[in-house]
């Protein structure tokens, strides 16, 4: 089983870097407004995205942990699903802010392990290397949806309620807070929403820089 599972990660962990990115690409920036817009099939991306993450992740890393943290995630989501369906509440976005969250930190966890393995740097890496930068959006979009639910007018201009317009509304915010493109519509009132958004806003001030010195540094290794 360990010898098969190796041969997996030999053949595929790079190819999935670039599958990843273009399924998260999508998830991001097609599904979650197709949703936001009332077109509720949508809903039903996020379960096969999150069950090909839990494959991915298995696959790229080997990790057991990786895997029961990625199902972990699956459970939270497929229970704050059946919870939306019977009664809406604030419990379906924290159990969607969780799933979120522990998906997201895994996948850094995973992603970031075979973008800066020592070797060759390759098209899938530099692939790899944007999903990480995806993926810190991602993260901070549970964030603020957990600020955002439990401290009153945290944010203004988004309502942090279960509607299906949440998830692209906090992706739109994370987004314009992790590339500094400025706040203009949406912006963070509390203290605590705004040092989030500090925080972001410099990891994507830093994560850049840092990437390219990193990827310069293993291509130099790898042809020395």
């Amino acid at each position: 089983m360990d010898d098969r599972i190796a041969r997996l990660r030999a053949r595929w962990s790079d190819p999935l870097l670039t599958a990843l990115t273009v399924l998260i690409v999508i998830m991001l920036f097609v599904a979650a407004p197709l949703q936001a817009s009332g077109i509720i099939v949508f809903q039903a991306f996020e379960l096969v995205f999150a069950l090909v993450l839990v494959a991915g992740a298995f696959v790229m890393s080997g990790s057991r942990i990786a895997m029961a943290a990625m199902l972990v995630s699956l459970l939270m989501a497929i229970v704050g699903g059946i919870d939306r369906i019977r009664s809406p509440s604030a419990l379906d976005i924290h159990l969607f802010a969780g799933s979120w969250l522990v998906m997201g930190i895994t996948m850094i966890w995973v992603v970031w392990g075979a973008v800066f393995a020592p070797g060759k740097i390759t098209y899938h890496r530099v692939m790899g290397a944007v999903l990480l930068y995806l993926t810190i959006a991602v993260i901070f979009v549970p964030l603020f949806a957990f600020v955002g639910s439990t401290i009153p007018n945290a944010f203004n201009g988004i309502s942090v309620q279960d509607t299906p317009a949440l998830a692209s509304n906090l992706i739109y915010f994370s987004f314009v807070t992790l590339t500094t493109t400025g706040y203009g519509d949406v912006f963070p009132v509390h203290p605590i929403a705004r040092a989030l958004c500090n925080v972001e806003a410099i990891i994507g001030q830093l994560y850049p820089a840092t990437l390219l010195a990193r990827l310069v540094t293993l291509e130099m290794a790898h042809r020395g």
